[in-house]
């Protein structure tokens, strides 16, 4: 059974259409990566599937017990330490005070952040620190389900793997499912098991496609060469580069 299913979704804006007839799911486990052009709707999905937003129309199933979210924007707190942002959750679920400290420490471990830095306010870390610093907080409440809206855009390319691979080897440990949302087909690639690419005007999804073998396990020439495969011979993708300049949320 899937862990998230989504149904004749539709949804609108001041009147305007955005989203009509979106349907998908994802199972236990699995990484699904969203991509569609600029604009099209992507990120709204996403909000709808966490409950952030109510559907004009359609059904969303959520059949996981604890979900979490990574923005593009880390969105920490800047009062509060590293620390003090990563275990807000648990302040949040009433977790008990004496053992929110090792849920904080595993979960800042799980993201490669170093005891030194859980004392560290967000203007005292870098871009990509404050991205492992939403990653850890999404992480201490132990989700089975992830959403991911695509968190690495404002990183630079070396970044932006070093946080692919943090992803790849958090959902492989703790064995959650995720929709990662993302613009970037290299990174869709690298990082998912199955690939469903958005209508350019968000009626439904477009189509899908399966990847060989496991998140992690493809090389950069596999990867690269899939890529060019998608773009240079598959119709699905001849959209997803296009850019709507149309104001969508």
């Amino acid at each position: 059974m899937s862990l998230l299913e989504l149904s004749g979704i539709g949804h609108a804006f001041f009147g305007r259409t955005v989203l009509e007839g979106i349907s998908l799911a994802v199972a236990p486990g699995e990484i699904v990566a969203l991509v569609g052009p600029s604009g099209s709707g992507k990120s709204t999905i996403a909000h709808i599937a966490a409950g952030l937003e109510e559907p004009r129309d359609g059904q969303v199933a959520r059949r996981y017990a604890r979900h979490a979210m990574v923005f593009q924007d880390p969105r920490l707190m800047p009062w509060a330490t590293a620390a003090g942002n990563i275990g807000f959750p648990l302040r949040l679920a009433r977790r008990p005070r004496r053992d929110r400290g090792a849920s904080v420490l595993a979960a800042a471990a799980r993201a490669g952040l170093e005891a030194e830095d859980l004392g560290k306010y967000p203007v005292e870390l870098s871009g990509g620190m404050r991205q492992r610093v939403a990653i850890a907080r999404a992480l201490v409440v132990e989700p089975d389900f992830v959403y991911f809206d695509e968190p690495f855009t404002a990183l630079d390319v070396a970044l932006k793997r070093r946080m692919q691979d943090l992803v790849i080897e958090a959902a492989r440990g703790a064995r959650f499912a995720a929709l990662f949302i993302t613009h970037d087909l290299m990174e869709a690639i690298r990082i998912s098991h199955r690939i469903l690419v958005l209508d350019p005007y968000g009626r439904g999804i477009a189509g899908e496609r399966w990847l060989p073998g496991q998140p992690g396990e493809r090389d950069d020439a596999e990867t690269f060469e899939r890529r060019q495969q998608f773009l240079e011979r598959d119709a699905l993708f001849a959209h997803i580069d296009d850019i709507d300049e149309r104001v969508r949320p």
